[in-house]
């Protein structure tokens, strides 16, 4: 079996490259509605910069899904394109704080995601991918850190932390931006716990 079937029938893998690839299309559209719901500019540019980098993983994972041959999934596609939708409408209603938290601990879970197709990837003997996985990994380990920053000082993220599992003290992921391990070693990440 060539390593394209062997990619195609690792069901985890494949799945994984799948939602991600619909997954970032959603980021972006919430993005969107986030970035036009703020009304400091620095902000809203801050915001269109990450929806640009979902844009890009997008476009990244979609190289590596046509490379092994997975293909894109109709019904991911459907539903991240209502749900992206959904949220970006939602920011204008939504206030402040909660489309900055809520996009915060979306961030935090999508770290690993890339984290795990290094595993699995790995599983298969294939390492060529290692350093684009890893860079896409930690940048969305870099949105997780600027939302958080963004919210660290309101009163109400103690009681979203409690209620929604993510926030000063927890986090979906187990990356350290200020203690990063080189790619060699970031097969770590996102092996126990949370990540």
């Amino acid at each position: 079996m060539d390593i394209a079937a062997r990619v195609r029938a690792h069901k985890r893998l494949a799945r994984l490259m799948q939602q991600a690839y619909s997954a970032e299309k959603a980021a972006a559209f919430a993005y969107q509605g986030h970035a036009a719901s703020v009304r400091k500019e620095e902000e809203k540019a801050a915001i269109h910069r990450i929806e640009l980098d979902e844009w890009e993983h997008r476009r990244e994972v979609r190289v590596l899904m046509d490379l092994y041959g997975v293909p894109v999934s109709r019904y991911y596609e459907v539903r991240f394109h209502i749900i992206g939708r959904t949220i970006s409408a939602a920011c204008h209603v939504l206030g402040w704080f909660m489309p900055y938290y809520f996009a915060g601990r979306l961030e935090s879970g999508n770290v690993c995601e890339y984290f795990r197709m290094i595993h699995y990837f790995h599983e298969l003997g294939v390492t060529a991918h290692d350093r684009m996985l890893y860079d896409m990994g930690i940048r969305e380990k870099e949105h997780e850190v600027y939302f958080y920053e963004r919210i660290k000082n309101k009163k109400a993220l103690a009681l979203f932390e409690r209620i929604f599992n993510w926030g000063a003290s927890k986090s979906f992921n187990d990356v350290d931006l200020e203690a990063l391990k080189p790619v060699e070693e970031s097969e770590g990440y996102c092996r126990t716990g949370r990540g």
